[in-house]
């Protein structure tokens, strides 16, 4: 089983989501950002790494939220949500296409990656 972080960032009532690139595994699916664990980190250090390379932010990652449990095609994950504070940087682009603010109430709305969906509902309740 994977290990994969997911950036829950919040600005008011809003979360950030991001949609996979086409060419991406799970195109075109909204998810929350972030990636998987390499050896010798913890999952803060982690998210923080994957922001940094996919969104060009700098980011401060704290205490996990909550977990998902999915299994893909491709393989076994576990999903840690952890909440996370922007701390400097514009966001960028690079595997995913689109950026969005989303009301908090709305998450569920988006076409989610599997495993970001049981963390959207909790998100959301």
């Amino acid at each position: 089983m994977k290990i994969v972080t997911a950036a829950i960032i919040r600005n008011e009532n809003c979360i950030l989501l991001a949609r996979r690139r086409k060419g991406q595994k799970l195109e075109g699916y909204w998810e929350f950002p972030g990636g998987k664990i390499e050896e010798g980190e913890t999952p803060q250090s982690c998210l923080e790494r994957e922001l940094q390379e996919e969104l060009c932010v700098k980011a401060v990652a704290g205490k996990i939220i909550t977990e998902s449990i999915y299994e893909y095609s491709h393989g076994i994950i576990k999903l840690l949500a952890i909440e996370t504070k922007l701390l400097s940087g514009k966001i960028q682009l690079s595997v995913h296409d689109k950026a969005e603010w989303v009301p908090v109430e709305y998450l569920c709305s988006y076409e989610l990656a599997p495993a970001d969906i049981p963390i959207a509902k909790i998100l959301s309740n």
